[in-house]
């Protein structure tokens, strides 16, 4: 997200961007006032009916996209969302940026052609200029977009229930502690002694109830060994509204 940007004499605005990996597809939404976890959903819904679903999408830590952080457990809606349609949400490791440096470098563009060039009137004529800085975008990487993996359609038939019982694979990217623990779902995990302030790859499979920690090295993309497995049942709660 882009925030704290004030049209002169108007409101303040929030931008939500989002980039694809392979493609460079990318997409931008300014609005007025702050950016919630149901405008994430709704932008999602609509960016993905007119391109197509991904087989994962990646996320900061912020509760907009993980859910709040008062409870073990949570699946928050955006999560949700994600895993109802079949796509694999991915949090990335907190506090560090190399994850991020695609949409980080995005929402520098977008600010740099967009938001700096010209002195907007109204939020109206941001949108307008983002939407065709976005089409001019998109045309200039036809190539790259096109030869990029190819996505599912999005179900016609589609309807999203948040009290549903969450299906399909989240994952965290971690940073282990000092002691060889990490914290994902709200929980602190025992995973190696011998694997200390490392990356680790946390996958919670929601249908085995089951959590996967591997190793995981940037260098060795490939390489990545199981850990340690451990049993892990979330219960279904009632998601509040």
């Amino acid at each position: 997200m882009v925030e704290g940007l004030v049209i002169k004499g108007g409101p303040q605005i929030e931008v939500l961007n989002g980039i694809s990996l392979h493609g460079g597809l990318p997409t931008s939404f300014p609005r007025e006032a702050s950016v919630t976890a149901k405008v994430v959903v709704a932008s999602l819904i609509e960016h993905w009916r007119a391109f197509g679903l991904p087989g994962y999408v990646q996320f900061d830590n912020d509760t907009i996209f993980q859910g709040p952080h008062t409870h073990p457990d949570v699946i928050g809606r955006v999560s949700r969302l994600c895993l109802s349609l079949g796509v694999v949400p991915v949090f990335v490791v907190p506090h560090e940026f190399g994850f991020q440096s695609t949409i980080e470098n995005y929402n520098g563009t977008w600010q740099e052609k967009v938001w700096a060039r010209f002195e907007h009137g109204a939020l109206r004529d941001l949108q307008e200029r983002s939407r065709r800085y976005v089409t001019a975008l998109r045309h200039h990487r036809t190539d790259r977009i096109e030869s990029a993996p190819r996505r599912r359609a999005f179900p016609k038939r589609w309807r999203l229930d948040l009290q549903s019982r969450p299906r399909g694979r989240i994952i965290y990217l971690r940073r282990t502690s000092a002691l060889g623990a990490v914290e994902a779902l709200g929980r602190s995990f025992e995973v190696d002694p011998h694997w200390l302030n490392r990356l680790v790859r946390v996958e919670v499979d929601l249908d085995g109830d089951k959590i996967r920690i591997y190793r995981l090295r940037r260098r060795e993309p490939q390489d990545q060994p199981l850990l340690r497995e451990l049993h892990h049942h979330i219960r279904n709660k009632k998601f509040s509204e």
